[in-house]
């Protein structure tokens, strides 16, 4: 007898979104990367030369957390750490040559994972399903404990 859970929304989200993140570190795993190194290459794409408190905040990790990152990401030689121009304790972080092209695979496998996601859906169902997945992040928003949190959420949330 299945579980009642396993009929719920949630299940189903929960588990689609599992399936997806697997996915996602098996194709990252194809160009070097492990899952949120991805997101530092892309902010670095669009802003290159952030500081990591920048970082840290934009991947809303801790800053340790960041730095490690970008320690891994130098050893492999996609980004370096950069002494401020004015101020030798902010370090900016900057995309290599080579990070620069494997941000452009990421972008790439992105594309790629999309389609393979979202293969047998036609743009009107596509459509409705990311308006539908919007409307449930905010129902989820709007219930969590602290208006900090809640913020942070919605302002993830897009447009419709």
């Amino acid at each position: 007898m299945k579980s009642p859970y396993a009929k719920t929304v949630g299940y189903e989200l929960l588990h689609a979104a599992r399936l997806h993140r697997a996915r996602s570190a098996q194709l990252l795993g194809e160009l070097g990367l492990f899952p949120g190194q991805e997101q530092v290459l892309t902010l670095l794409v669009e802003e290159d030369g952030r500081t990591m408190s920048d970082l840290a905040a934009q991947l809303r990790v801790r800053p340790p957390t960041a730095s490690k990152t970008i320690a891994r990401l130098a050893a492999h030689g996609l980004v370096e750490r950069r002494a401020s121009g004015g101020d030798a304790r902010v370090v900016r972080v900057g995309l290599t040559e080579e990070g620069r092209k494997r941000a452009e695979s990421v972008y790439a496998l992105w594309e790629a994972l999309e389609q393979e996601a979202v293969s047998d859906l036609d743009a009107k169902d596509r459509k409705r399903l990311r308006k539908l997945l919007r409307k449930l992040g905010r129902n989820v928003a709007a219930n969590l404990r602290g208006r900090a949190v809640e913020q942070e959420v919605e302002d993830e949330l897009p447009e419709e």
